[in-house]
């Protein structure tokens, strides 16, 4: 049996025609169906303008703006101030050199106002003391004991408040008086929390004694 050969080319040969005429009459179609485009010309309007010259007569009748009179506010500049040279004006500097550290916190030093319940891990120990002696009534009436103080030790280990727990003697020639004078002048190593020193309230008795 002879096994025909059909050819691509010949295939769309045989369709050239009938696309030919299929896209011939779709622009026929489309050609009376699209409605008509008018285009309309472009009216150019040209205006002319005349420069027309105002008679005299007429330029007299046209008032000018009138001018504001300003007022003239008379300056008097006196150079001899009371018979005084300027060699002998004293020059103050109202500005001084100072030594602040904007980087330094401030502290805050308003006796009495730390809180009496501070949390701190290290407590604040004693740096250094000043002496107590006694009065001359308080060793002649041979007084001893001990007076307890609440104090207020700052974040820089100054003495703030001083309070009195327990009295020993008070009054004119009284040891209380001399307790809180004395402790005022101590210095503390401050609290610390955090590794950062706090302000706190620390209590503690000062001795009195006549051996």
């Amino acid at each position: 049996m002879h096994k025909r050969t059909i050819d691509w080319k010949d295939i769309a040969e045989s369709y050239y025609d009938k696309s030919v005429s299929l896209a011939i009459l779709i622009l026929l179609f489309a050609f009376i169906v699209s409605p008509k485009i008018e285009v309309k010309p472009y009216d150019r309007t040209i205006n002319i303008t005349e420069a027309i010259d105002i008679p005299p007569e007429i330029k007299e009748r046209i008032k000018p703006p009138e001018e504001t009179v300003r007022p003239v506010v008379e300056i008097i500049i006196e150079e001899d101030l009371d018979g005084e040279d300027d060699d002998d004006i004293e020059i103050i500097e109202t500005i001084g050199v100072t030594s602040l550290d904007p980087y330094e916190e401030i502290q805050e030093r308003i006796l009495g106002k730390t809180d009496k319940f501070a949390i701190y891990e290290d407590e604040p120990f004693i740096m250094t003391r000043a002496p107590t002696e006694y009065t001359a009534f308080a060793k002649n009436a041979g007084i001893e004991g001990e007076v307890i103080l609440q104090v207020e030790v700052f974040k820089d280990g100054s003495v703030g408040a001083v309070e009195i727990l327990k009295s020993l003697m008070s009054g004119p020639g009284g040891l209380d008086e001399v307790a809180v004078k004395s402790v005022k002048q101590w210095t503390f190593s401050p609290a610390k929390s955090g590794g950062k020193p706090v302000a706190c309230w620390v209590t503690f008795s000062v001795s009195f004694s006549l051996n």
